[in-house]
């Protein structure tokens, strides 16, 4: 007879709990794809207004008219956690005023020409928690 085994496994949250994730977190990663080649940079982002904003470490030139922004919190000695994907249009924001304030706002890694501030207007947003689970071996 065999012992039952703890395994984790990822699990789907509702749209609304995904956005939640995503607002209480600061840190993720901006995605996408340069010369068929997937892109991930840091990124602290703020949500707000049902747009998500992040500062970033990319040319402004390099931000596809698409791009995807995940955050995660992944606690690998207890096995639990989550992460959240959002996809959606992008665009650099350009006004000075409103960069300024997000600068401000949102911690950077790097200043200069590769110091971009983000909009991702988000179209899909899916989220997954992993959770411990029993399963017989």
């Amino acid at each position: 007879m065999s012992m039952p085994s703890r395994t984790l496994r990822m699990v789907e949250v509702s749209g609304a709990e995904a956005m939640w994730l995503l607002e209480g977190a600061e840190l993720g990663r901006l995605v996408f794809t340069q010369r068929e080649v997937t892109v991930v940079r840091p990124a602290r982002h703020v949500w707000e207004y049902g747009r998500l904003v992040a500062r970033t470490p990319v040319q402004p030139a390099a931000v596809p008219l698409t791009a995807t922004y995940q955050a995660d919190d992944v606690q690998a000695a207890a096995g639990t956690g989550w992460t959240v994907s959002a996809t959606g249009p992008a665009e650099v924001i350009t006004d000075p005023h409103e960069a300024a304030h997000y600068r401000r706002t949102l911690s950077g890694w790097t200043h200069g020409p590769h110091d971009t501030v983000v909009r991702i207007h988000p179209q899909t947003l899916t989220g997954f928690r992993l959770v411990r689970g029993t399963e017989r071996s």
